[in-house]
């Protein structure tokens, strides 16, 4: 990668990454054009070849541009400082919500990343994103309580489920022509308070603790 694409003004860089993420997003690896990246960005095809050498240098640019844009707001939520986790998952949405406003198309790309098949970025797809959730779960896994919770509930399926979920939600909503955010927030909050009243632990009422 060219480091000049650094040098250009933030407005530019932001048109690349999101043309980027638009077209390759609506196609498979194989067929998102270089070309209509560039025009959708306004520049020309062999300016954005000097900037990335090749359609892979700027997929993989874009992924872990996601990754880190995702992983900084995260900590701008501060995500992971409760120790509950519904409030995580709160904080989470919110941390999502910032990124998908300012990148629009940042979370259909990453969804379509992690389906792609094509054996040129697929494994080191899989592996990047392997590690992410192993990173994540390395910080929050230690904040969960297992008394937080009903008895005798698997909270590692727990979690798997609530992220395939969240996950199926939100790849249906980015089949619509437009996006919801204010819809997204309303059923995502009603999603997590169904789930705590389904999995978190009772608490008795004062004065009715016999």
């Amino acid at each position: 990668m060219n480091n000049k694409f650094f040098a250009l003004p933030e407005e530019k860089q932001q048109r690349i990454i999101n043309a980027g993420y638009h077209v390759f997003s609506r196609n498979s690896y194989k067929k998102s054009p270089v070309g209509e990246i560039a025009q959708t960005a306004g520049i020309s095809k062999s300016l954005l070849f000097h900037y990335f050498h090749n359609k892979k240098e700027l997929y993989f640019f874009l992924w872990d541009k996601a990754a880190e844009m995702t992983i900084q707001t995260i900590n701008d939520y501060a995500c992971y400082e409760p120790e509950n986790l519904f409030e995580m998952m709160r904080r989470g949405m919110y941390a999502k919500l910032s990124v998908m406003r300012k990148y629009p198309e940042l979370t259909a790309f990453t969804l379509k990343a992690f389906y792609e098949k094509d054996p040129e970025i697929s494994a080191e797809i899989q592996k990047s994103y392997m590690g992410i959730i192993r990173d994540s779960a390395a910080i929050f896994m230690p904040k969960i309580h297992p008394e937080d919770f009903r008895p005798g509930l698997n909270l590692e399926m727990l979690i798997k489920t609530m992220y395939w979920t969240t996950k199926g939600y939100l790849w249906k909503a980015l089949q619509q022509d437009t996006f919801d955010f204010d819809r997204l927030e309303k059923d995502f909050l009603e999603i997590l308070d169904l789930w705590q009243i389904a999995y978190g632990r009772e608490t008795p009422e004062k004065g009715n603790d016999q």
